[in-house]
């Protein structure tokens, strides 16, 4: 088995470097970099160049494309400003040594200045993350503890009344967009036509400093109840069924029927013998659960409820591409997701120890 981690790590190395070297090149051939925001707003706003320059951090490392020179807009100002601009961004480099230096410092886990908010990406995405990750826990945490019962029950029960209107439920909660829920739910109870039971922005009150533990906790998690109900919507849907069919595959095979001429018990068998084998599809599924519920499932839901996490953070970026934040939130995002996998196998030997990855290749 440590062999096979080995490997595994070792080809998250060529991964990595595949993904950032994809999304590089793809912004090298994106319009309007932040040199070209930059300009515009000089010369549509007016502001000092010098004003604006010095508001930077150590741009360096930066990442975009250098197209401030060639933008129409720069038409009238000062070459040598055009020229500072690039040198302050990074774009005096060429791109090759640009991505360099930047796979390089992330290796080091240096992810350099935000272009524009005058901090450092790491603290950004600290500052952030308490958001992603309460609604990443929670959704996940109660999907799978609702999910994994509800599909083992309909499995035992295929068929059956309970099954049916339960699968009805599902299939309409899945097709409902979440953001769509999220609106119907502040219409409802965030004082939008009728109550006003539910606040509408961030994690904690005002004074959450100020209360006693007990009502910290309330407090939290009356800001949560109505973002987790729009995300929890459509997530039970899927694990749901797909541990319904897993144990319905499982149940169906010749050492449940052997189990059940010797006399075991159905809960024995469906627990001590079904479990097992059935949960392992079921498993493969956390990862991509666990990256979905952290970092794409909460984008829309986090600018409903003003939730200021990285799900809004990363939208942000894009838009007024702040490159480093860009960049360094994808090689999180993909480093976490590979590592997550890597762990999703080694649960799988944990579950069933005649899986042995070694003797197989990667």
């Amino acid at each position: 088995m440590a062999a096979y981690i080995l490997r595994r790590l070792l080809l998250m190395i060529p991964t990595l470097i595949g993904i950032m070297g994809i999304s590089f090149l793809i912004v090298q051939f994106a319009p309007g970099g932040p040199v070209e925001q930059v300009v515009a707003q000089l010369s549509g706003q007016g502001d000092s160049a010098d004003q604006r320059l010095s508001g930077g951090g150590d741009f360096s490392s930066g990442v975009g494309n250098d197209s401030g020179s060639t933008y129409r807009g720069a038409q009238g100002l000062d070459p040598d400003l055009i020229a500072k601009l690039n040198k302050q961004f990074g774009f005096d480099k060429p791109p090759l040594t640009r991505f360099v230096e930047m796979m390089w410092n992330y290796s080091r886990f240096d992810f350099g200045e935000s272009f524009f908010r005058n901090t450092s990406v790491i603290d950004l995405i600290l500052e952030k993350m308490p958001v992603s990750v309460s609604l990443g826990v929670w959704v996940l945490l109660i999907s799978y503890a609702v999910s994994i019962p509800l599909g083992i029950r309909k499995a035992v029960m295929d068929g059956s009344r309970f099954d049916v209107w339960t699968s009805g439920v599902i299939i309409v909660g899945y097709a409902v967009p979440g953001f769509l829920f999220g609106i119907l739910l502040i219409v409802l109870f965030a004082g939008g036509s009728f109550f006003n039971w539910f606040p509408l922005r961030g994690l904690t009150s005002d004074n959450f400093a100020a209360l006693s533990w007990w009502q910290k906790i309330f407090d939290y998690l009356w800001h949560l109840t109505l973002p987790l109900l729009s995300l929890l919507l459509s997530a039970f849907a899927t694990t749901t069924l797909l541990t319904k069919n897993s144990f319905i595959e499982e149940i169906k095979k010749q050492y449940v029927v052997t189990a059940r001429a010797k006399g075991l018990s159905e809960r024995r068998v469906l627990y001590g013998h079904v479990f097992r084998n059935a949960m392992l599809i079921v498993i493969a599924g956390i990862p991509g659960a666990f990256v979905a519920a952290f970092f794409t499932g909460s984008l829309l839901i986090e600018n409903i409820f003003s939730l200021d996490g990285l799900g809004r953070l990363g939208y942000l970026s894009v838009v007024n591409r702040d490159y480093p934040v860009v960049f360094a939130t994808l090689y999180i995002f993909s480093l976490l997701g590979l590592g997550v996998n890597l762990l999703s196998d080694l649960i799988y030997t944990w579950i069933d120890p005649r899986i042995d990855f070694e003797r197989r290749d990667v």
